[in-house]
């Protein structure tokens, strides 16, 4: 087989592979992260690379320009290697560019929100602290030779006599740490006790008197990006918090993309995406024990929420059969396992506790979710909807839970958006466009040049292009009025509304939203809506018996009731039905790391809910084409809209 050089630039990185080979494989295998939301099918268009030098063969595809065709640009996942390669990589197609970090003010604020919540969060449970790990200080008498008992047999004793504690297991590791940790700190010692699995284990062993240390992590496993919570576990403080892309995004921005990538090459891409979420984790662990100055090896408990395919590949359990009918994943609860499994810096000896699946696809992002947003002990009908690059949908109150989860893809957190990026700095969060002129204007989170458009933003701009008559209720763009932010593409005869010039933005290249833009997002809104109406009339009721509806994801914190109204995100019902309580899977992961209590009434709320298959439930395609109109076929159900539109 002919071998080629393939160099990357500006990284310097040079591979040789087979003559033949997809492009954004041998950027994989260099271990260049390009974003490929798509899954390298080519539907997205932003693995976009330079060829400089070489020869390739590409497929055709719309996602390039003319312009940027004549520039040598190339779509990685389109392109085969043929011969030695020069290749760019623009700033934007690198996912490490991607990672969520803001300027020290703003992450500062977002921190302080973060932590007045979650603790809010304590008092308003009226929790008591009680995570399943504790230290111990002991001041142990030194052997001689009428005590002359082995040091873990002393320890033992010890226990036994201060603390009452008859049987505990001593792990490997700080067994090797026994002997010296003791005789360099004068018999004087800090034990760290889990009973995670319900066998009292020493997990750690520190010289002196540490009590006043003891810390674990709440994490959050999404499908677009990780957040991590560095906790206080004596006293449920937020020391520190971070988020970033979820690697795993080179290989997919959505789960099914993943659950087939993770299918390929007899295994070893699905342990590829493991250490790529495990990384994605490690980096920010690293990050935030450096900022407070402690040791990794401090953090004696960690609990992980995600959906069903995020915890699979998090475990390295095969998730292929998710997809496929009649949609089993392999487990829905697994017992705490050691972090030394999971290869994250922590203690090796922590326990790591998944948050329980209820099905294929609602997770454990879901029961962390209801569990943080007090459904489970309320009489109020409640509609829940976690917005992210999943649309889950939990309907009930104490007595009665039903769930769903629809295919609305990542459009939330602008995925398969042309311009599309979560709600980070750069991110257009808010859009208004004048009746007359159709010029726009919007705010940027950060305060910086846009770099893209978030979620948030994209149901504002849809909404003011609706509103505008810039695009009908198909959303189709008018072309008949004839200004200078509507182009149609001559190659692929669709058309687009310019919302940021070039010279306006960070990337230098114009911002805009395309008719395929339009499409997707009307498809993922149309999933949740319908999902939502599927799951109550499941009951015998509609809308107008829903008492509350909580909104949570990324997007919660950013989005407007309005203009999720005007394209049929969310039911017209009154405005004060609706609250936004941000991260609730993060929330949950911290109260079930706080709480042993929690922990268990987490397994009860997984047990509670009842699953609905939409796929195979009746009358559900109907009402989910219903839902792809702006706001819905049925304007009726949307009068504040039709007086709005007019008609």
């Amino acid at each position: 087989m002919e071998k080629c050089r393939v160099t990357f630039h500006p990284m310097g990185k040079v591979i040789e592979v087979n003559k033949g080979e997809n492009l954004l494989n041998v950027a994989r295998k260099a271990g260049i992260n390009i974003d490929a939301p798509c899954g390298g099918k080519g539907s997205c268009g932003k693995c976009r690379v330079i060829i400089e030098k070489g020869e390739v063969t590409t497929q055709p595809t719309t996602e390039l320009t003319p312009e940027e065709k004549a520039m040598g640009y190339y779509l990685a996942c389109a392109t085969t290697v043929e011969s030695d390669l020069e290749v760019k990589v623009p700033i934007e197609s690198l996912v490490e560019t991607l990672k969520i970090v803001d300027a020290a003010e703003m992450k500062k604020k977002r921190h302080a929100v973060l932590e007045n919540a979650l603790e809010e969060r304590i008092r308003a449970e009226g929790l008591n602290i009680s995570p399943n790990v504790k230290k111990v200080y002991l001041e142990l008498d030194p052997p001689n030779l009428d005590d002359n008992i082995s040091d873990l047999e002393r320890i033992k004793r010890a226990l036994r006599g201060q603390e009452n504690i008859d049987d505990v297991y001593c792990t490997i590791n700080s067994m090797r740490k026994l002997a010296n940790t003791l005789r360099n700190n004068d018999w004087k010692i800090t034990l760290t006790l889990s009973n995670a699995n319900n066998n009292l284990e020493i997990i750690n062993i520190e010289g002196g008197n540490t009590t006043d240390r003891l810390y674990g992590l709440a994490i959050d496993i999404g499908t677009t990006s990780v957040a991590v919570c560095l906790v206080n576990l004596l006293n449920g403080a937020v020391i520190e918090s971070s988020s970033a892309y979820n690697a795993q995004v080179t290989c997919g921005a959505d789960v099914i993309s993943r659950i087939i990538y993770a299918g390929k090459e007899e295994g070893k891409n699905l342990n590829q995406l493991r250490k790529l979420v495990v990384k994605s984790i490690n980096e920010l662990i690293v990050e935030m024990v450096d900022e407070v100055g402690i040791s990794p090896e401090e953090i004696s408990s960690i609990v992980a929420s995600g959906n069903t395919t995020m915890t699979q590949l998090f475990l390295a359990t095969d998730p292929q059969y998710i997809r496929l009918e009649p949609y089993i994943p392999t487990v829905t609860y697994t017992p705490p396992i050691k972090a030394s499994n999971f290869f994250l810096k922590a203690n090796p000896e922590a326990y790591v506790y998944c948050s329980p699946n209820v099905a294929s696809y609602v997770g454990g992002d879901i029961t962390a979710g209801v569990l943080a947003s007090g459904i489970w002990q309320s009489e109020t009908i409640t509609l829940f909807a976690d917005l992210g690059t999943n649309g889950e949908i939990v309907f009930g109150n104490k007595d009665w839970m039903m769930t769903c989860a629809c295919s609305a893809g990542p459009a939330f957190e602008g995925g398969e958006i042309s311009h599309g990026m979560r709600a980070a700095t750069g991110a257009i969060d808010h859009v208004s466009i004048d009746r007359t002129s159709r010029e726009p204007k919007y705010t940027v989170i950060g305060e910086s040049k846009p770099k893209g458009i978030c979620g948030s933003g994209l149901i504002d701009v849809i909404s003011e292009m609706l509103l505008s008559g810039i695009m009908d209720r198909r959303g189709k763009i008018v072309r008949e009025l004839n200004i200078p932010r509507i182009r149609v593409d001559e190659e692929s005869g669709l058309a687009e509304y310019v919302l940021a010039w070039a010279e306006e933005t960070e990337t230098n290249r114009d911002i805009t939203i395309s008719e395929v833009d339009l499409d997707n997002f009307i498809r993922a809104k149309g999933a949740v809506y319908s999902g939502c109406q599927t799951l109550i009339e499941s009951m015998g009721m509609d809308f107008s018996m829903v008492e509350k509806v909580l909104i949570a994801g990324g997007i919660g914190s950013h989005l407007a009731i309005e203009p999720s109204v005007v394209i049929g995100l969310l039911p017209d019902i009154a405005d004060e039905s609706f609250s936004f309580i941000g991260n609730s899977s993060l929330t949950g992961s911290y109260l079930i790391l706080l709480s042993q209590e929690m922990k268990a009434k987490v397994e009860e709320i997984a047990a509670q809910m009842t699953y609905v298959e939409l796929s195979v439930y009746p009358g559900y395609m109907d009402s989910f084409v219903s839902s792809l109109f702006l706001p819905h076929t049925d304007l009726e159900a949307f009068p504040r809209v039709k007086n709005l539109l007019g008609e």
